[in-house]
């Protein structure tokens, strides 16, 4: 079994590059995650789907299933209601911070759109200065660039 910081292993490593590496297996005090090749304390949404089947199947208590599995009651009823809405994908951590340009909308979009001349290359420092000075907001060039291109059809 690979431990925390072993992330050479291509199972470790996978989860890490897929987002579902638990940040905390040493919180996973189950006895199937201790002496077993298939379950794994590494992998949260295995973690997270026994710690529900726990409960749902065996009747444990949420108290008793939420210290053996390392997490907060609220998380327990958090991922219940993710997993009764979604099924397995909602086990699957979501990632965090903003999903998409959104300083980018509305009028300063419309005021990029403007700015923008045909067979023309983007000007993205230029955009970025003339919203600054306009509407005293600082947005990255590369925010900018990004935004164009989800706007313009292909």
């Amino acid at each position: 079994m690979p431990t925390k910081s072993n992330h050479k292993h291509p199972k470790t490593r996978a989860l890490l590059e897929e987002g579902t590496l638990n940040p905390a297996p040493e919180k996973v005090h189950d006895p199937k995650f201790r002496d077993s090749e298939f379950f794994d304390p590494h992998d949260v949404v295995q973690v997270k789907y026994e710690m529900l089947r726990r409960v749902s199947v065996e009747n444990a208590s949420v108290s008793n299933t939420t210290g053996e599995y390392g997490v907060s009651r609220p998380t327990y009823y958090q991922t219940k209601a993710s997993f009764d809405e979604s099924g397995l994908a909602g086990l699957v951590p979501k990632k965090r911070g903003p999903r998409g340009p959104h300083k980018l909308q509305g009028e300063i979009l419309a005021f990029i759109q403007e700015q923008l001349v045909a067979g023309e290359p983007i000007r993205a420092r230029e955009l970025a200065k003339l919203i600054r000075e306009k509407y005293d907001l600082d947005i990255h060039p590369r925010t900018i660039e990004r935004a164009v291109v989800k706007k313009t059809p292909s």
